[in-house]
């Protein structure tokens, strides 16, 4: 992606910048993700050897704009639910110490246009609760549990 990432003090920018703190890892779990300064940021974590997972809903990881092929292309792992109804989460798990959740799906749209909350927390209670969400819809969607022919 040739667009630059954000500079200034936006909520674009500090989310970007809390982002990039990642020095292990970065599991994100995300309804829609086509804003491409986060993927950018995203993909730059995984070329700086932070392990990037990667979970979206089957639904809209399609659709136009979308980044998830860009980022499964350059070698994030990334999954996917397989079953009716929506994998509707927005939150991303930064070293397994920082937390950032709230309403925001990673589009331009919301980042532009919508009345959106985000919020960052960084207290080991809650940053478990989401980390273990995480690891069972991460195994859940494993693609050796998919059942193509019931």
């Amino acid at each position: 992606c040739p667009c630059p990432l954000p500079s200034g003090d936006t909520a674009l920018s500090r989310l970007v910048r809390r982002l990039l703190s990642a020095r292990r890892s970065l599991d994100l779990c995300l309804f829609s993700f086509s804003c491409p300064q986060l993927a950018r940021a995203v993909h730059l974590l995984h070329r700086r050897g932070v392990r990037v997972r990667l979970v979206t809903d089957a639904q809209y990881m399609g659709l136009h704009g979308s980044q998830i092929g860009r980022l499964r292309h350059a070698g994030i792992q990334v999954r996917h639910d397989q079953h009716s109804g929506y994998m509707h989460h927005k939150f991303a798990i930064v070293d397994q110490r920082m937390l950032i959740t709230g309403s925001l799906n990673w589009t331009a749209q919301a980042i532009q246009s919508n009345r959106e909350n985000v919020l960052v927390v960084e207290d080991a209670e809650y940053v478990k609760a989401f980390q273990d969400e995480f690891e069972r819809i991460w195994e859940e969607y494993n693609p050796a549990n998919y059942i193509f022919f019931p």
